[in-house]
C-alpha cells in the first residue's frame, strides 16, 4: 500500500503586488490560509529507476514539468537512493484556480517520499527543495495562517484564524498567473505614464516606482492592524477568544482594507468573477464577512460567521450556474493532524 496524503488547498487573505525585482519576480505580500478542500496524493518507491506521474485528469502534465516530478527528482538526488517513484494524483481541486493545488501536490509528494524512503529531511533541506520548485510550496510546509513575502516563498506562521466556514467558488475559467502579472505591469505602466509628477523614463522605471513600495508598506500595515485588532484586550481585561475573537478578525479584515491587487486586472477581463464576489457578500447582513479572489484566480471565496449563512450564499452562487463548495479553514494543528490517510511504515 502506498503512502497517501491529503493535499490541502490554500486561499489568499489579501495580496499586494510590489515592484519588479532584479530576478524577474515581483515583490509580494500576502496572507495564506489553508482550507479543508484537497486532492489525494499517493506515493510509492519500487524497484528500478525513474519517476512516473499518474493522474486521470488529462490537463495534469505527466512529465518533468509536473511539480511532483520535480520534487521527487530532487528528493531522490538528495538522499542518494535509487528506485522507481510512482506518484498518483487523485485530482479534486481545479487547475489554475488560485488554490495552490500543484504546489500542495508537490509538498505532499515530498512528505510521502520521506515516509516511503524512511529518510526524513531536515527543515533546511526540505525548504530548499520546495523553494527551488515553486514560490507557493513553502507555505504548505507550515499550514494554518501564514504570512508570505518576497515572491511568496518566504513564509512566517501567524496566529491561526479560528476554523471558519468558507464558500469556495470555482468557475470554469483558467486564469494564467504569468499573464495576470503582465497585465498588472501594463496597468502600472499606464498609471505611471498618466501621472505627470512621476513620469518614468522606461518600462522598468514604471514597474519600480514609489507607488509599488507604498502598496507593499500599506499592505504590511493593514496586516499588522488586522492582527492587533483581533487580539485587542477589551476594557473588561478579559482577552477575546472563541467566537468573539473570530468575529473580530472577520470584521478587521474589512476595516483594514486588505484586498487582492489581482482583482484590478482579472475582474475587468472576467466580470463574472466580480459578480460572484458581490453575491457572496449578499445583502442585509446575510453574506460573507470577507470575500475575495484567491491568488490570481479564478477561485473566489467568502468567509462566514455561521454554516447557515455559508449554505445560503452557496445556494445563491449555484443559482448563477457556478460551482460552489462549503468547507472550513484549517488551523495549523488541524492541517497536520488530518493530512495522513495511510502510510506503509
Amino acid at each position: 500500500m502506498p503512502t497517501a496524503l491529503r493535499s490541502y488547498a490554500k486561499i489568499n487573505l489579501g495580496l499586494a503586488i510590489g515592484a519588479l525585482r532584479d530576478d524577474g519576480f515581483h515583490e509580494l505580500r500576502t496572507v495564506y490560509q489553508t482550507i479543508a478542500l484537497h486532492d489525494v496524493v499517493k506515493v510509492e518507491i519500487g524497484r528500478g529507476t525513474g519517476i512516473e506521474i499518474r493522474c486521470k485528469n488529462p490537463a495534469v502534465p505527466l512529465d518533468e514539468s509536473n511539480t511532483c516530478y520535480r520534487v521527487a527528482e530532487r528528493f531522490m538526488r538528495s538522499i542518494g537512493q535509487r528506485g522507481r517513484v510512482i506518484v498518483t494524483i487523485e485530482k479534486n481541486l481545479p487547475l489554475q484556480g488560485g488554490l495552490g493545488a500543484a504546489s500542495s501536490n508537490a509538498v505532499s509528494t515530498l512528505l510521502a517520499l520521506e515516509c516511503e524512503a524512511e529518510k526524513p529531511l531536515n527543515a533546511e533541506e526540505r525548504l530548499r527543495i520546495c523553494a527551488e520548485v515553486g514560490s507557493d510550496l513553502p507555505l504548505f510546509l507550515v499550514g494554518g495562517t501564514i504570512f508570505g513575502q518576497a515572491h511568496g516563498e518566504e513564509v512566517l506562521p501567524l496566529q491561526d484564524l479560528p476554523a471558519t466556514d468558507c464558500v469556495i467558488v470555482t468557475p470554469e475559467i483558467g486564469v494564467s498567473t504569468p499573464r495576470a502579472f503582465r497585465d498588472w505591469d501594463d496597468l502600472m505602466e499606464k498609471e505611471a505614464a498618466e501621472n505627470p509628477t512621476a513620469r518614468p523614463s522606461s518600462r522598468t522605471a514604471a514597474l519600480t516606482n514609489a507607488a509599488s513600495s507604498d502598496r507593499i508598506t500599506s499592505f504590511s500595515r493593514s496586516i499588522y492592524a488586522w492582527l492587533s485588532g483581533s487580539y485587542r484586550v477589551p476594557v473588561t481585561g478579559v482577552p477575546a477568544n472563541g467566537g468573539d475573537r473570530a468575529e473580530a478578525q472577520h470584521l478587521d479584515l474589512v476595516r483594514t482594507g486588505i484586498e487582492n491587487d489581482f482583482e484590478r486586472v482579472v475582474f475587468p477581463q472576467y466580470p463574472e468573477l466580480r459578480d460572484i464576489k458581490r453575491v457572496l457578500y449578499g445583502q442585509s447582513g446575510d453574506g460573507a464577512r470577507f470575500a475575495s479572489l484567491s491568488g490570481s484566480g479564478s477561485t473566489v471565496f467568502g468567509l462566514f460567521e455561521s454554516r447557515e449563512k455559508a449554505e445560503s450564499a452557496a445556494e445563491r452562487v449555484r443559482a448563477m450556474g457556478q460551482t460552489a463548495q462549503i468547507t472550513t479553514t484549517l488551523t495549523r494543528e488541524q492541517y497536520w493532524e488530518t493530512m495522513v490517510i495511510s502510510r506503509t511504515r
